[in-house]
Order: structure tokens, then C-alpha cells, then sequence
């Protein structure tokens, strides 16, 4: 792993699967669980729907391709646009997932530079990925160049003082409880001016 390892962090997330998939849609499950997040019986969301009993229970078990004019009335009847009912749910559904990772059991990587401790690691299909650094290089020069990735980028000052380097503005000094917020595709480098190396909590978004 080079001396920009961020963007080979992300790589390793994206390989063990933590990049997102757009699945089809399956109308039959989405319209079964469209009703049940709403709490009616089959009875109820047909005559919400004014479809018969037999229809809604056809279209749920995937025994018939209903028409534009069924679409219409079980979308009116649920208060929802055709559309979304091929749209999948929104990932701010409560999904249940959580991960906790213990003081110091992250997995490490690490070089010349940085020392990252990646965060959260077992949890898969992440949106960000967290971890924690600890920051070797005390001079730009240390770098091979920018570091630039996908996505955007936030960092918070956990212990010592940093300067952050970025392509289009000027350096910034960083002490414990600063933070910062940025585009990563925009180059940047983080060093640490403290006698002890600095560490900061970083999270990347993964979109």
C-alpha cells in the first residue's frame, strides 16, 4: 500500500463488498410489504385500493401481471405514485444492522505515513467507511503527491495538532476537537506538528 493509502482503504472496503447494487424490484414483495408497513389485512388494502380481495392477493403472491388501471388504483389507494411502487425502500429504513468495534481492535493498516485503524470492519454494504489514524508524516514532502479519492471526506482532531493540506486552500492548523469537512476528490495530505504522533477519527463516505 502506497503512501496514499486512503483511496487503497476504500479499495478494500469496495472488494469486500461495501459497494451499493441496485437490485429489481420484485412488485409483489414491494406491494406485500408496502400494506404491512401500514398494518392492513388484505381485506382492507383492497378496499383501500377498490380492488377485490382475490386481485390484491394475486398481485402479493405474484400470480398475475396486473394492468396500468390496477397499478393506479392500488398506488391511490396506498397514497403513493405508480412509480414508487418500483421504487425499492428507502435505506432510511431502520435495517437492525450495528457493529461494534472494541479500543484498538480495528484492522490495521499502515505505512510510512499513516496508521489507519479501519472501523466497523465486519459490517458489509457501508455507506461510509469510519476509521481511526494515527499520523506519522510531519512534513508534505513525506507524500507521493496528492491524495485524492471518491467521495466525500471528514475528519475530527482526537489528540495532538494537525495541518491539513488541500489542493485549493490554504493549509490549516487542527487541534483536539477540530474538525473538518471536504470534497476527497480535492487533493489533500494531513500532517502531524505535535511531538507524539496526532490521531484523528476519519469517515469517507462510500457513495
Amino acid at each position: 500500500m502506497s503512501a496514499n493509502d486512503p483511496k487503497a482503504i476504500i479499495r478494500i472496503a469496495r472488494e469486500n463488498g461495501e459497494s451499493h447494487r441496485v437490485e429489481p424490484i420484485n412488485l409483489a414483495e414491494r406491494v406485500r410489504a408496502l400494506r404491512k408497513e401500514r398494518g392492513w389485512t388484505l381485506e382492507q388494502a383492497a378496499g383501500q385500493a377498490g380492488l377485490a380481495r382475490s386481485t390484491l392477493s394475486k398481485i402479493e403472491n405474484g400470480q398475475m401481471s396486473p394492468t396500468y388501471e390496477a397499478l393506479k388504483k392500488l398506488a391511490d389507494g396506498l397514497a403513493i405514485s405508480v412509480p414508487q411502487l418500483f421504487t425499492p425502500p428507502s435505506r432510511a429504513q431502520v435495517s437492525g444492522r450495528m457493529a461494534v468495534t472494541k479500543a484498538g481492535e480495528g484492522q490495521r493498516h499502515a505505512t510510512a505515513t499513516y496508521e489507519h485503524e479501519l472501523l466497523a470492519g465486519p459490517l458489509t454494504k457501508k455507506q461510509m467507511l469510519p476509521y481511526r489514524a494515527r499520523i506519522r508524516a510531519r512534513a508534505f514532502e513525506e507524500f507521493d503527491g496528492w491524495v485524492r479519492h471518491d467521495g466525500e471526506e471528514f475528519l475530527f482532531v482526537l489528540t495532538g495538532v494537525i495541518r491539513l493540506y488541500s489542493e485549493f486552500y490554504e493549509p490549516v492548523d487542527l487541534r483536539r476537537g477540530d474538525s473538518a469537512y471536504y470534497d476527497a476528490s480535492m487533493g489533500h495530505n494531513v500532517i502531524s506538528l505535535s511531538e507524539e504522533d496526532a490521531t484523528i477519527l476519519w469517515v469517507t463516505s462510500l457513495a
